[in-house]
């Protein structure tokens, strides 16, 4: 049975996305830490980090850091934290975030009900910043 992120990445489901390749996509949390909190997640269906192939992982955290780096442009960002908790499901996925202290890193903070509008003008700035920085063929329009 397909994970939801499979489903988000087929289209079943929909997805704020930031960035598309052939291994990697990347889209909006529904439960964002910070604005522009972004879900970093490989096409390949594995649970666990651990058991993922290693230029998995390192491909994963290439466009980890890339989108991190975008986000502290569009959002004045002191750093970017990043995540691999792997509990909520069942399907590999970074959690990068613009971040400002510790609070920021508090997955009890996330937000349950955000603004459909805020993040759809979220994503448009980090799709912005991810172009501005060379990334535009990865970029989707929206």
């Amino acid at each position: 049975m397909p994970t939801l992120f499979t489903k988000i990445i087929n289209g079943e489901i929909p997805g704020r996305f930031v960035w598309k390749d052939e291994d990697v996509v990347a889209f909006l949390s529904i439960g964002p830490l910070t604005d522009g909190h972004t879900l970093v997640v490989p096409r390949l269906e594995v649970d666990k980090w651990t058991d993922a192939p290693a230029d998995l992982v390192q491909k994963l955290t290439a466009v980890a850091q890339v989108i991190g780096q975008a986000q502290v442009a569009a959002f004045g960002s002191e750093r970017a934290g990043l995540s691999i908790a792997g509990f909520e499901i069942d399907h590999l996925h970074l959690h990068v975030w613009p971040a400002n202290s510790l609070q920021d890193f508090d997955f009890s903070r996330a937000e349950s009900n955000p603004d459909p509008e805020r993040m759809d003008a979220n994503a448009q700035k980090l799709r912005g910043a991810l172009r501005a920085a060379g990334h535009g063929e990865f970029v989707p329009e929206a």
